[in-house]
């Protein structure tokens, strides 16, 4: 046992000496975090809080034009604008705004659209209560402007192009209604009301985030950026740590180690209690800033609250995966450029894969396929399940099962090719 923390004193001694490799363990980690997460709750904070510009130009000034006017502002999804450099717009002057990305959309309702609409019910409504089917409808469509930034994402173009039909629709219904009401009373013996006072909008709609237990989580770029960026922090250990083992071959330390009375287990077994007390240190530091420094930037803080347990677990076994690919990249490798460019590479493309800067859900169906293999995914499901999700240590127990399976597997073929070197010395 004097052995062993000898052993674990050695590498907390190598680790703490390399300022450089510190910094890169925890400050930029951290960094990530704070950059990542600022960004994406300004792009949701973009869209959700009036941040796309719009410039309309309402020539109708009757009821068409004034309930697409009246909700779109009440959406509070666009800042909308009625003028261009303080002049009223002309449709020139909207296509030239919003071709130079000064407006992501730009809207034209025609004039008199409204007054169009009536006459053309009007119209329909004698030729259905005449009776004659000689008597041909009129053809005078109503078409609304609608000038788009390429930029803007297609399915913002489809909600606005729905709104606008659900907007038409109503104000179409209500002329029809008011043009049968005076049919029927012009035609019928008996006389009816205003159609338009029959209640409408029985069907609604009611939205939440559902987890477990009863209460429901809102998710926010806190619950997706801090797991993330915790579990690709602690992958990219594997580069400092491969490197440790490489230089330890390279110098003579490993050598010197093993004619002690201490095994090549032992050697492992303290750079495993040293590193993993590293990577929780940085699970502990990020989600630290989470809860207490996001606030202060003005970002949604984390909330961990009857969650540090299962946490906890979720990130000691993210850790030994983390740990166990290290050695074996480390055992592996040759030098320390195969070291460094192999780690680097491919913990890139295994965040990559595994759901870190794409979601899983968005992907291709082969890389959906090929993300159930990342350890990276298998904690990133194991924090959301947590944080997003309301789940307990035995909802989210397989993916630490797949952790550990991950991380012994890793040192089972980190000893078969130390002793396959050790045949070939």
């Amino acid at each position: 046992m004097r052995v062993l923390f000898a052993l674990a004193y050695k590498d907390y001694l190598v680790i703490i000496r390399d300022r450089g490799g510190l910094a890169m363990l925890f400050l930029m980690p951290l960094a990530l975090v704070l950059i990542m997460t600022s960004l994406q709750d300004n792009t949701f904070k973009a869209i959700n809080e009036s941040g796309i510009n719009l410039v309309m130009l309402n020539r109708d000034q009757d009821s068409l034009g004034m309930i697409i006017e009246k909700e779109i502002i009440n959406s509070n999804f666009f800042k909308v604008h009625n003028k261009i450099d303080n002049r009223i717009p002309t449709e020139k002057s909207i296509r030239e705004a919003v071709a130079s990305g000064k407006y992501q959309i730009g809207i034209i309702i025609p004039a008199k659209a409204t007054e169009r609409i009536r006459e053309q019910v009007k119209r329909d409504m004698q030729v259905v209560f005449s009776g004659d089917s000689t008597v041909k409808p009129l053809n005078d469509s109503v078409f609304i402007g609608l000038y788009i930034d390429p930029a803007t994402k297609n399915s913002l173009r489809s909600t606005l192009q729905g709104s606008i039909r659900e907007f038409t629709a109503q104000v179409e219904s209500h002329i029809i209604l008011n043009e049968l009401t005076q049919q029927i009373n012009r035609h019928l013996m008996v006389k009816v009301g205003d159609l338009n006072r029959m209640k409408h909008g029985t069907v609604f709609y009611r939205e939440e985030y559902v987890a477990r237990g009863d209460k429901n989580v809102i998710p926010n770029s806190a619950q997706h950026n801090v797991p993330a960026w915790t579990l690709f922090a602690m992958f990219f250990i594997v580069i400092p740590f491969a490197s440790s083992m490489i230089r330890e071959r390279e110098d003579g330390s490993q050598s010197r180690l093993l004619t002690m009375p201490c095994s090549y287990g032992s050697i492992m077994v303290s750079k495993i209690m040293v590193y993993l007390v590293v990577c929780y240190l940085q699970f502990v530091s990020i989600m630290a800033m989470g809860v207490y420094l996001f606030p202060l930037f003005g970002l949604p803080a984390l909330d961990v609250s009857g969650k540090l347990i299962s946490l906890s677990v979720m990130a000691f076994a993210a850790a030994l995966a983390a740990i166990g690919y290290g050695i074996s990249v480390g055992t592996i490798a040759r030098t320390h450029q195969q070291a460094a460019i192999f780690a680097s590479i491919s913990v890139v493309i295994l965040a990559a894969v595994g759901g870190i800067w794409v979601p899983v859900f968005i992907m291709p169906h082969f890389f959906r396929i090929l993300s159930h293999i990342s350890p990276l995914n298998w904690g990133l499901n194991g924090f959301y399940d947590i944080l997003v999700r309301n789940s307990d240590l035995a909802d989210v127990i397989h993916y630490v099962l797949w952790m550990l399976l991950f991380s012994i597997g890793c040192l089972m073929v980190a000893l078969y090719y130390h002793r396959l070197r050790k045949e070939f010395a």
